[in-house]
């Protein structure tokens, strides 16, 4: 069923951000920081694939996600849906049944054998293609992605994600620059907003973790040298 009425974007962030605290999805530790995929140190780690998991909570999301996209795209935007290798792919079919359109999923690098394809599925010349996945930093994993996508001969215009770290504006003006627009469920300042109505978490941490929000690049910095 395609979903069409749902409740206003900060809401829906705000429930976003409960569930993701729910699940425990969310891990907030300013004294002894995670490190990311880059290499950089961080006072928060976010795990969205534990979302599959959780029937009621996964459902609810992708419902979110279905209707985010048709508010703010179109409802007759889409004519694919496409999941980024790996933590995309689950998100990907879940949108794709709600919106009644095909899926595919694209691989971070040629598999190096067979037709040595980055996108698995029929994805055809001329398709508008949205590219779904878990989460964006600063967006330069989805470049790669986009780029697999246009070979084909496909468009693709737009992204979305269940959770956006919106700390990196340089990363949305980054996609900008692409021709990719992102569209998002939450972000950290949701969750630490809820966070803060929850009490799951001191003082100290919930403190080091708005220093970070508020000057991540300068956070990272400062503990890189020490």
């Amino acid at each position: 069923m395609i979903p069409t009425s749902f409740p206003p974007a900060g809401e829906m962030a705000r429930l976003t951000a409960r569930m993701l605290l729910e699940i425990d999805a969310v891990h907030l530790n300013a004294a002894e920081p995670f490190t990311l995929a880059s290499g950089l140190p961080s006072p928060t780690y976010i795990d969205c694939r534990k979302l599959i998991s959780y029937p009621r909570i996964r459902a609810t999301l992708m419902d979110f996600l279905a209707v985010t996209v048709l508010r703010d795209a179109g409802f007759e935007a889409f004519d694919n849906i496409a999941g980024g290798e790996t933590a995309g792919i689950p998100f990907a079919a879940l949108v794709a049944e709600r919106l009644g359109l095909p899926m595919t999923y694209v691989r971070k690098k040629p598999k190096g054998y067979g037709r040595n394809a980055r996108i698995e599925g029929e994805m055809r010349e001329g398709q508008r293609v949205l590219l779904v996945e878990d989460l964006a930093t600063d967006g330069g994993s989805k470049l790669s992605f986009v780029d697999a996508i246009r070979d084909t001969g496909a468009t693709c215009a737009h992204t979305a994600v269940i959770f956006c770290y919106g700390i990196f504006p340089e990363g949305i003006a980054r996609l900008r620059e692409h021709g990719v627009t992102l569209h998002h469920l939450c972000t950290w300042w949701d969750v630490l907003a809820e966070a803060k109505r929850s009490g799951r978490f001191d003082s100290a941490t919930l403190e080091g973790v708005e220093a970070f929000l508020r000057a991540p690049r300068e956070w990272q910095d400062a503990r890189q040298r020490t």
